[in-house]
């Protein structure tokens, strides 16, 4: 097998695992970025694997093909409701913001195996028909060599992802939108001195992020697993977390670090594929994201640093 063999192996598939992780992380960013921590990606992408698995079950035979895109939009919205439990905790009633992570973590693991128990009797939904498939993307795909390894045989979700990632940087530091958000996050007093609604901001950034990790996780149950249990969402929005730390809070640091994360997950996909690999006993390859997570955060997190209000309460008034 040659390089670009494996190379065409290697770069669709890491791709494909890193688009959920591209979403979540940029979510997480618009809420840090506003100075509420958010340790609910996790569950948000729960809400959205769910949300996207049951409409799509539910509205394919009206929607066909469509089905899938507008899945996600509604994953989105879900996924935005979802995390005003968050913002109303953390920002309204000022309670801990990690505190109030976790409990949105184990409350959308435990509503969304109800419901699925409670509309399909099992303990997992059936699965989807119409689903995100590989495709080559037109006129992209015909260039030479280029077109082969990253245009060929892959997802439109990836660079709806790789898009998206861009678009959140514009947003953030380009706008004034973005600049009042960050002041918030930075210097909430001295942003409330020009004006700015410091509580509107924060729920803004956090509903944002709500939506952002709904779209995640609605793509990587309608590209990856194709249906919902209690492992669909398996440490991904944890992973989508690191990605942000590691890229520093930055759109495209946090996109080039799920990028990083995408490629160790596939590793355990596609292991046996390659020559360097095929020998390695495939529980090593099944926790190699993980054990790269804690690494690429032990050896960078002491030289990132967070928004300097980021976790800490605003009360009007207060100094």
């Amino acid at each position: 097998m040659g390089l670009m063999d494996i190379l065409l192996i290697i770069i669709p598939s890491t791709l494909l695992w890193a688009a959920p992780l591209i979403l979540t992380a940029l979510g997480g960013i618009f809420s840090e970025r506003s100075g509420v921590v958010n340790i609910g990606l996790e569950g948000l992408m729960v809400i959205g694997a769910f949300t996207a698995i049951v409409f799509n079950l539910s509205a394919v035979d009206t929607l066909g093909n469509m089905t899938p895109w507008v899945a996600l939009l509604v994953a989105m919205a879900a996924g935005a409701v979802f995390s005003m439990l968050h913002a109303v905790a953390s920002i309204t009633f000022r309670a801990d913001h990690t505190v109030s992570g976790v409990a949105i973590n184990l409350l959308a693991v435990g509503v969304t195996l109800f419901l699925v128990k409670l509309i399909y009797d099992k303990g997992q939904t059936d699965i989807i028909q119409e689903g995100f498939s590989k495709i080559d993307i037109p006129v992209l795909s015909s260039i030479p060599v280029i077109g082969d390894l990253f245009f060929s045989n892959t997802y439109w979700t990836s660079y709806v992802a790789i898009i998206i990632a861009i678009i959140v940087w514009f947003v953030i530091y380009k706008t004034p939108f973005g600049l009042r958000l960050r002041s918030v996050g930075e210097h909430p007093m001295a942003a409330d001195t020009m004006g700015i609604n410091v509580t509107k901001m924060r729920y803004i950034g956090v509903i944002l992020s709500g939506a952002l990790g709904g779209l995640g996780g609605a793509v990587y149950a309608q590209s990856i697993s194709s249906d919902f249990s209690h492992a669909t969402i398996s440490g991904q929005g944890f992973m989508a977390l690191a990605a942000m730390i590691f890229g520093k809070w930055h759109p495209l640091g946090a996109m080039g670090a799920a990028i990083f994360f995408g490629f160790a997950q596939s590793l355990s996909i596609i292991g046996k594929s390659l020559p360097f690999l095929e020998n390695i006993p495939n529980v090593y390859l099944l926790i190699a994201p993980y054990v790269l997570t804690i690494l690429a955060l032990t050896g960078f997190i002491g030289r990132a640093d967070a928004p300097k209000a980021s976790g800490t309460h605003y009360i009007k008034g207060s100094r």
